[in-house]
């Protein structure tokens, strides 16, 4: 049996996250769904989302629409309330030096992007969207291996523009002080979250109702560090439906 609950995992919200674990075991052991003690957050994530032995991970929209779909069970979609997307839903910001003169999305046609990962559909799908929009991609772009590192890339002065999970934005801002040296240049549009998943063959619907019941009987102190509201059933098609960068 595997878990993980890695997509959005900070050493600050270690304590939660292991709360929220051991509230979803709860839920899941008492509809019969076993379940390990542990979360493995260090795995591969494709090696853990193909597993069979998979009961229960967050995945990215991109990864599920790309490779996941026919291969998983999707449970449903955590709700982080973030301001402008509807439930379940979320955008990425885009965001620059708070001291780069530039105001225009245009101005940064020849910048140094920075991405997390090319399967990111915060990261990199929406940006692509997102800066097609404005008439240009980046020729000059180079890949950071996670939000935080892209963002503090551009603190730095190693890179010119990032485009980050809202979510991950928020925690960033939470938590980081180099958050300070950074400014929201825009936001792209509402997409439909990041889904849980389990195998093939689970029974997504229970586990869904599992889901909802341990985010309720969370602690509050633990719900809110973890932003959670709740649990929204998103249908398949409409993670299906995102566009795709081209290869």
């Amino acid at each position: 049996m595997i878990a993980s609950l890695m997509m959005y995992a900070r050493p600050e919200l270690e304590v939660a996250n292991n709360a929220y674990w051991a509230a979803l075991r709860e839920a899941l052991s008492a509809r019969g769904i076993d379940t390990p003690a542990e979360l493995d957050n260090a795995r591969d994530a494709y090696d853990l989302w193909l597993s069979p032995d998979l009961v229960f991970s967050q995945t990215c929209g991109m990864p599920f629409r790309t490779r996941l779909a026919d291969h998983v069970t999707l449970i449903g979609t955590p709700d982080f309330g973030l301001e402008g997307c509807p439930a379940g839903y979320y955008n990425s910001v885009v965001v620059v030096r708070a001291d780069d003169p530039r105001d225009r999305a245009e101005a940064f046609a020849d910048a140094r992007f920075v991405f997390n990962q090319a399967c990111s559909q915060s990261g990199f799908a929406a940006a692509y969207l997102w800066a097609r929009d404005h008439g240009f991609w980046f020729n000059n772009r180079q890949a950071s291996g996670g939000h935080a590192q892209s963002a503090l890339m551009v603190a730095e002065g190693t890179g010119d523009i990032a485009v980050l999970d809202a979510q991950t934005w928020r925690l960033i801002q939470r938590f980081d002080s180099f958050a300070k040296g950074l400014r929201v240049l825009d936001q792209t549009t509402p997409t439909p979250g990041l889904p849980y998943i389990t195998a093939v063959g689970s029974d997504g619907p229970v586990m869904f109702d599992a889901v909802g019941e341990a985010i309720e009987r969370l602690d509050a102190e633990h719900r809110a560090a973890l932003d959670l509201k709740g649990i929204i059933a998103i249908p398949r098609a409409a993670y299906l439906a995102v566009e795709n960068p081209p290869d």
